[in-house]
């Protein structure tokens, strides 16, 4: 019996990683660790589409594992980031961090392969449960709340997921997972439930806390899995969205001011992710053949080249213990290699000719253009700049290159050099070879991307965009990276609606002290009336003689007699 008709590469990760700790911490767990990933990545190369797994689970029949085109891609570039996420974290000796990345990895290559909602909905709450722990391992008060935060979101986002599928089932009596479209009740929970966790504007801080507080070798897990699954799941199940093309537009285009400013250079490659996230939601808005595979394939180079990124500022972390702007510079006496790959990051993410962030850009920007959305082609294109200015540029530049910190450190280890050096010649083979990348699309890709005008266009771009930052840091008009708090859109959450809310209790307090000062007042001069009518020294309290008291009686007879006979 083959491995695929009893559990899925995913599922065989996380099960496996279950027993890291009854290794003892040293070199045999290290060649555990490491073994995992490579025999689950030949596991997935053996798969083939149309390869299918199914279990009967409470008179539900799940498909626990479909294998296609579109699945393998994610797939693939999940197994490749595992890899060089334990590569990278190959000095240390916390199973907590070990065990936490392979089971969190591991749900996402499982969520990936999940062909039913159910199935997604327990992969879409794993990743959740396990990828906290790379947070709350850097044991720090500020990484704890960020855990929180992003625990309670992305556990909401799964019950969002969970209350869609119910309600999908009662309507259609199918919880296959396939194409949705949306309109009904529990296909807009299942889109909101992914927009949660693709960080849609508003709905994106969590990423900026996250990566922010995570340990070093866990911001290198959080940054290839949690968006890029829902950025799957959006493909398989809303292709062709109208609505996502301008949501995909904003995201890419709104993070650019908040990464300019931003101190923290995690945080300022954080906002580099959503900016790429936006081209792959824009991606699958548009639905073209073109356009899928150009978000498989950015999503395939993204996880690349922002886990470069992030490995580079992980060692700079490591090494100096702070990733603040103000305090780093000169670092590439200490670090040249460091600042080798990072500047090959930087490339990638700004689409320079011969990354691979070029071939997968371009198929997204292509199918904008022949689709006719110019005013999101000319977003994306400013979206392209601004990431150039803020993550090609400033993150290498204000680290290894700008005025010295005088911090003289040796260089990161050994295997973080390995683990860099690895995704760096991924990211320039895949530029440099593009047809490889191609040929595992989901669609027949005819299309190529080394044409003179996208290459001059792309290259007029860059150099406008060095231009502008090149003069603005030269005239000392560019923002100076600070020690400060960002807040970003989290102004509403935490400033504006704590006022509101305050001002609200107050007026309210107010209004309540008011109407029961006034109602006070009422009472007593009811009371002092009532008094002086029916006192003991009032006109009722007297004596009256028997002669009045037997007219009254009778009067009041009268009137009784009167009422009843009307």
């Amino acid at each position: 019996m083959m491995p695929t008709e009893l559990l899925s590469p995913g599922i065989f990760q996380m099960l496996a990683a279950v027993l890291v700790p009854l290794i003892a911490a040293g070199l045999w767990r290290n060649i555990y660790l490491l073994a995992i990933p490579i025999v689950s990545f030949w596991w997935t190369i053996g798969l083939t589409p149309g390869d299918i797994l199914t279990a009967e689970v409470f008179d539900l029949s799940l498909i626990v594992m479909r294998v296609d085109s579109l699945t393998l891609v994610f797939a693939y570039v999940f197994e490749i980031a595992t890899l060089i996420s334990i590569i990278f974290a190959w000095h240390i000796r916390d199973a907590v961090q070990q065990v936490a990345g392979l089971v969190y990895s591991g749900a996402a290559i499982a969520g990936v392969f999940a062909g039913d909602l159910v199935t997604l909905f327990v992969m879409w709450e794993l990743t959740a449960l396990a990828s906290v722990f790379l947070i709350w391992a850097r044991r720090t008060g500020p990484s704890f709340w960020a855990g929180m935060r992003y625990l309670i979101i992305l556990i909401g986002s799964g019950v969002l997921l969970l209350a869609g599928a119910i309600i999908h089932y009662q309507a259609t009596g199918s919880i296959v997972f396939n194409a949705l479209g949306v309109g009904t009740l529990g296909t807009n929970l299942i889109l909101l439930a992914f927009a949660v966790k693709c960080a849609f504007p508003l709905l994106h801080n969590w990423v900026q806390d996250s990566y922010g507080q995570a340990t070093v070798t866990g911001t290198v897990f959080l940054s290839a899995f949690t968006t890029k699954l829902a950025v799957y799941a959006l493909a398989r199940g809303f292709p062709g969205t109208d609505m996502l093309i301008w949501i995909g537009a904003t995201m890419a285009a709104f993070p650019v001011l908040f990464a300019i400013i931003e101190s923290d250079f995690r945080r300022v490659l954080a906002y580099g992710l959503n900016t790429q996230l936006g081209f792959m939601v824009v991606g699958v808005g548009i639905g073209t053949e073109l356009s899928l595979n150009g978000t498989a394939a950015h999503a395939f180079t993204g996880v690349l080249y922002l886990a470069l990124l992030f490995m580079s500022m992980g060692a700079v972390l490591f090494r100096t213990d702070t990733i603040n702007g103000s305090e780093l510079g000169g670092l590439y006496k200490s670090m040249p290699w460091s600042a080798g790959f990072c500047i090959i990051g930087a490339l990638s993410i700004s689409a320079f000719p011969l990354t691979g962030g070029f071939v997968s850009k371009s198929l997204i920007i292509s199918a904008a253009a022949g689709e006719g959305h110019w005013i999101v082609w000319a977003v994306l294109l400013l979206a392209s700049a601004g990431v150039f200015i803020h993550s090609g540029l400033k993150v290498p530049f204000f680290t290894f290159f700008a005025q010295d910190s005088g911090k003289r450190l040796e260089e990161a280890p050994v295997n973080m050099l390995i683990a860099m050096a690895i995704t760096a010649a991924l990211c320039l083979g895949i530029g440099i070879f593009p047809e490889y990348l191609y040929s595992i699309l989901p669609h027949q890709v005819d299309y190529i991307p080394y044409t003179t005008a996208h290459v001059i266009t792309q290259l007029q771009l860059l150099a406008f965009s060095a231009l502008v930052f090149a003069v603005l840091v030269s005239k000392r008009i560019f923002p100076t990276p600070l020690k400060s708090v960002n807040l970003d859109t989290d102004w509403v959450y935490r400033r504006l609606l704590p006022r509101i809310c305050g001002a609200s209790i107050a007026l309210i307090s107010t209004a309540y002290h008011a109407t029961a000062r006034m109602a006070g007042i009422r009472a007593e001069r009811a009371i002092r009336m009532s008094f002086h009518l029916t006192g003991p020294h009032s006109t009722l309290a007297r004596t009256w003689e028997i002669g009045s008291s037997a007219l009254w009686v009778m009067v009041l007879l009268a009137i009784c007699l009167v009422l009843y006979y009307m």
